[in-house]
């Protein structure tokens, strides 16, 4: 046999050695984060259906002034900013995933993230702003328009 063919089949005996890449460990975490977000967005996404529908008069409660009353509260805000944010890079990495696996042309596969991630800024900057500049009790509005907890209501 010529020594030149032999050196292109690895001994099946040897003890396997990996080769050294240049690849990131990018997918990897991306599949870790989905379980972990996974796992507190169930958390966190029960826990605001119960606070919405199970306490007080469940679904017909919430209204403006629910919402205000709870985005007063630090707590709740910081809780709805978690869903939003997790949901939003969960979701994120779950469609770039499939994007990857069904976009055959690199252009396309361009195209379709490009307007993933464009959503995602805009869903993730006016969310995060709406959660924390939410005023239920504007300086200058009309008593009857405001929510029955603003000062200016009982006025």
């Amino acid at each position: 046999m010529d020594q030149q063919n032999t050196a292109l089949i690895a001994d099946p005996r040897a003890p396997y050695v990996r080769q050294r890449t240049t690849r990131s460990n990018f997918e990897l975490y991306g599949w870790i984060f989905m379980r972990a977000s996974g796992v507190l967005l169930l958390v966190l996404v029960f826990g605001h259906l119960f606070v919405n529908l199970m306490t007080g008069e469940g679904v017909h409660s919430i209204d403006f002034g629910f919402v205000g009353g709870k985005w007063a509260t630090p707590f709740w805000q910081i809780w709805d900013l978690l869903m939003l944010w997790l949901a939003m890079i969960h979701g994120t990495n779950g469609v770039r995933t499939i994007v990857n696996d069904y976009a055959s042309k690199d252009a396309t596969r361009l195209v379709l993230k490009s307007l993933l991630y464009l959503a995602f800024v805009i869903v993730v900057v006016l969310g995060t702003l709406v959660i924390f500049t939410f005023d239920p009790c504007p300086p200058g509005a009309t008593a009857e328009l405001l929510p029955s907890f603003c000062p200016a209501a009982g006025a």
